[in-house]
């Protein structure tokens, strides 16, 4: 890795830190109520008309069933208008209605914050899906996913309290004062970066040179012609003409990356010049996806009264990304040894000139694409500016890693903290055994409940990961998809499954996975991986809540200095990746090894 790599790695990392600490302070100011007396009086009047006690407190099980209520009636909104948007306004091109399997994923990626899209959106969507159901999830889910984080905050600064909040108000209020002002920021800013923005038919441009192709011949029925051996029959044909997709995108893209969602207007996401037009523009959506993670765990330590304890948590999240980075962006920098080989001498061919350029765009180059790549699988975003099925093995494998270590590296709004924090009750109960302790964390301790709480949570998104990947490998339907061979056709399937499980939504590409068995498999997924991991994380947070502080004594673990990172960092690596290595070695480290041979 060279030195404008190592510059632009900590310059991003600078810029990040100096955001993230105002908006803690607001964050903080959002979670604990202590708002301007004119926001309270909106707020209150809109729960108001809903319905909603907004001074009302609930236990974790009423949080719990508000939120399952909420998200699962977000599903049915999403589907009902995938399925009749062709009946429906703002639909200019007369996009017809989505079919039911991928409606059915589309909607439960939308509200899982995943985001996975096996569709193009601009040949599938209308602008009112795009907006109504898309968009509008893409804020709701991300505050789901803060307000969860909330609550397990609650808990641990709370004693001998039986609610953990009002998941409504929490609702209202991260929508409301922090994801709506600084997505209008964004937008803005996108806007004069050159990213669209309007409700435009899509237009029919001429281009510089005429475009040469092969079409499929039709018979005298309109239907294609197939030759004896039952191939398609083609003809020359030529085009001097373009279509271009116009649409509310800047929008969309704010929400998008401010929240981790990652869902893109274009087929081709952040690659797409009208979605990211400028290096400025990349640069500054790489920040808006760390943003409030980062923030997040600066709010934790206000919340809990010891600063320490976040920056401890940020620190251990940053040591491990930046070793991601490095990983990457080195293996993309050295190139494909099969292609460096080929008509150079023995000496120079252990380096691709250039590195490895495939799949990646000319305007962003390697450190751009493997510092995004990265970025974007370390947070549950799923966005992409560039093709991740087109890294090298290494390089592919490192994006693949973050989003199994269960994205806690900043990871998600909200989720990648409270599954960082899981992390730190695994780790301080393994100190506790070391030294024959009752395990305790800021002052509550970790029982046997929690402890059955926290190995739910952990073991549940890979359980449905592995499974998952074994059904597709085993099912006819699922190797039907798979586009290359061998040890890459078996990564494609587990990035895939990864990626939904973990609600990131990024993929390899190279896997056909808009058919009816994928797009009901990785629902299914989807649904489990994130509900399955918030659901415990709610009852650790009640039971906290419930449980009084013990002062800190002489056989207390600190959990705010360097020890407790390096141990809080081994449980993540040991424990959050060590159920994927066998499946890891079937797939990127062979195809790697196959390169080497």
């Amino acid at each position: 890795m060279g030195n404008m790599a190592w510059t632009h790695l900590a310059l991003y990392l600078g810029v990040l830190l100096l955001a993230a600490w105002p908006l803690s302070r607001w964050l903080t100011a959002v979670a604990e109520g202590r708002l301007p007396r004119w926001m309270g009086a909106i707020e209150r009047g809109l729960l108001r008309v809903a319905g909603v006690d907004a001074g009302a407190g609930m236990g974790w099980k009423r949080y719990a069933i508000a939120l399952l209520v909420f998200n699962f009636i977000g599903v049915l909104a999403v589907y009902a208008l995938q399925r009749l948007q062709a009946v429906l306004p703002l639909n200019p091109q007369g996009m017809g209605a989505i079919t039911p399997d991928s409606a059915f994923n589309t909607a439960i990626s939308f509200v899982t914050n995943t985001n996975w899209q096996g569709y193009g959106g601009e040949s599938t969507m209308s602008y009112l899906t795009q907006m109504l159901a898309l968009t509008v999830q893409n804020f709701l889910s991300a505050a789901t996913g803060i307000a969860v984080v909330f609550a397990l905050m609650r808990g641990f600064a709370r004693k001998l309290s039986s609610d953990v909040g009002n998941f409504w108000s929490d609702l209202t209020r991260i929508t409301l004062w922090v994801l709506l002002p600084i997505s209008f920021v964004l937008a803005v800013f996108f806007v004069g970066q050159g990213v669209i923005q309007n409700f435009d038919a899509y237009k029919d441009v001429t281009t510089l040179e005429v475009n040469k192709y092969q079409a499929p011949k039709l018979g005298t029925d309109g239907q294609p012609l197939k030759d004896e051996k039952g191939q398609a029959v083609t003809e020359d044909a030529s085009t001097a003409t373009q279509q271009l997709a116009m649409g509310p995108v800047a929008s969309q893209l704010a929400i998008k990356m401010l929240g981790t969602n990652g869902g893109g207007f274009f087929n081709a996401n952040s690659a797409h010049p009208y979605e990211n037009p400028t290096p400025l523009s990349n640069w500054v959506q790489m920040l808006a996806i760390f943003l409030i993670p980062a923030a997040l765990c600066f709010t934790f330590g206000q919340m809990v009264g010891d600063k320490r304890q976040g920056v401890a948590v940020l620190a251990a999240m940053t040591l491990i990304f930046a070793v991601g980075v490095v990983a990457a962006t080195s293996a993309e920098q050295a190139g494909n040894p099969v292609l460096a080989g080929l008509g150079v001498d023995q000496q120079a061919s252990s380096l691709q000139a250039g590195g490895n350029m495939e799949g990646k765009e000319t305007r962003f180059g390697i450190t751009d694409s493997a510092l995004f790549a990265v970025i974007t699988t370390a947070a549950s975003c799923g966005a992409v500016n560039s093709m991740h099925d087109s890294m090298t093995p290494l390089g592919g494998m490192v994006p693949l890693v973050m989003m199994q270590l269960g994205e806690v590296v900043f990871g998600g709004v909200g989720t990648g903290l409270y599954g960082m924090l899981i992390f730190a009750l695994l780790a301080v109960f393994i100190a506790g055994l070391m030294i024959g302790r009752t395990p305790e964390f800021l002052g509550k301790k970790i029982e046997p409940f929690e402890m059955k709480m926290i190995s739910v949570a952990i073991l549940v998104t890979p359980l449905v990961v592995l499974i998952g990947t074994a059904i597709a490998v085993l099912a006819a339907d699922g190797k039907a998809g798979i586009a290359n061979p061998g040890a890459h056709g078996f990564s494609e399937i587990l990035y895939a499954l990864t990626s939904a499980g973990n609600n990131n939504g990024s993929a390899f590409a190279g896997l056909s996975a808009n058919t009816p068995f994928y797009n009901l498999l990785l629902g299914l997924v989807m649904w489990l991986g994130r509900f399955g991991v918030i659901v415990p994380v709610l009852a650790i947070a009640g039971s906290l809540a419930a449980k009084k502080r013990i002062p800190v004594g002489d056989g207390t673990l600190p959990t705010h200095g360097p020890l407790f990172i390096a141990l809080l960092i081994g449980t993540v690596l040991l424990v959050g990746l060590l159920n994927y290595v066998p499946a890891l070695a079937l797939g990127p480290v062979v195809e790697n090894l196959q390169l080497w041979k």
